[in-house]
């Protein structure tokens, strides 16, 4: 006689065979291995970086405002102004050149918190916030990843200036210098939209408050003309602005000088952002 086994019949075997761990066991299990040591706050700062950059693999449009958007900055000021206020676009593009870089640069920051505000939004930040690791380590991560589209945007704006005459007299080292500082700067600058991107409640309120910022300082500045030219009362806004020490100093770097003023006020603006702008920021995402 052939016995048939149902799955029901096997299930309830199997459960039959089935001896429970002791307490004592399963503790052994548990507490057997060594846990695993905490990220220190570069390794964590420098995942969540990795992570803006993979993001930008999967969405390669965001490359849009870090290449053809610097591109067409150059281009256009160059061709527009440079005849009229320097007689020639060769002539222009020498004092142009590293102002409309800062500029380009400057602006771009501020979608820094659009991809934050966008997170919060996906629920993102909070799974972030359950992680055992340094608490800034998200924040400092969107930053680190932004820096190397600050570089990217500076190749493309230098390349596309040495093509149309652009010249600088303080050659390589120069021009690193200036590029370095430039993204010191703009590293620092970020913490203000990352405030702005926690504390506003859509990416669209996001930008239309950062552009009400970014235009009126990267304009009132010695980006595209000297402040001699300008009346009185504005050129006591303009020569204290921090666009214009950054501009100015990244201008002379690359000419060969060295503006020890412009450097250090340059320095000092960057320590205040993220002395300020910073502890708001985290203050800000502790609470939310």
């Amino acid at each position: 006689m052939t016995t048939v086994t149902t799955g029901k019949d096997k299930r309830a075997a199997d459960t039959a065979d089935f001896v429970a761990p002791r307490a004592d066991e399963l503790a052994a299990l548990l507490t057997g291995r060594s846990r695993p040591p905490r990220p220190s706050a570069l390794s964590a700062s420098m995942t969540f970086g990795w992570r803006a950059l993979l993001k930008i693999k999967h969405v390669p449009e965001q490359l849009f405002d870090v290449t053809a958007f610097p591109i067409m900055m150059v281009l256009m000021y160059t061709y527009l102004f440079g005849g009229a206020l320097a007689g020639s676009v060769s002539s222009y593009v020498q004092f142009l050149l590293p102002g409309i870089l800062v500029m380009s640069v400057v602006m771009i920051t501020m979608y820094t918190g659009v991809s934050v505000n966008t997170d919060i939004e996906k629920g993102v930040f909070d799974r972030f916030r359950t992680l055992p690791i340094w608490r800034p380590a998200p924040m400092v991560g969107y930053l680190l990843g932004d820096v190397v589209r600050y570089l990217i945007a500076s190749a493309v704006m230098l390349a596309v200036g040495m093509l149309i005459g652009y010249r600088p007299d303080g050659g390589a080292v120069g021009v690193a210098l200036g590029v370095v500082l430039l993204l010191v700067f703009s590293f620092a600058f970020s913490w203000i939209w990352t405030m702005f991107g926690l504390l506003l409640r859509s990416e669209k309120s996001v930008m239309g408050v950062s552009m009400m910022v970014i235009f009126p300082l990267t304009f009132l500045s010695n980006v595209f003309v000297d402040p001699s030219t300008m009346p009185g009362w504005l050129q006591a806004f303009v020569n204290n602005s921090p666009v214009t020490h950054l501009a100015t100093s990244v201008r002379e770097l690359m000419a060969g000088e060295w503006p020890g003023a412009d450097i250090a006020w340059t320095l000092g603006w960057s320590a205040l952002f993220v002395v300020v702008f910073g502890a708001v920021t985290m203050r800000l995402y502790n609470r939310r």
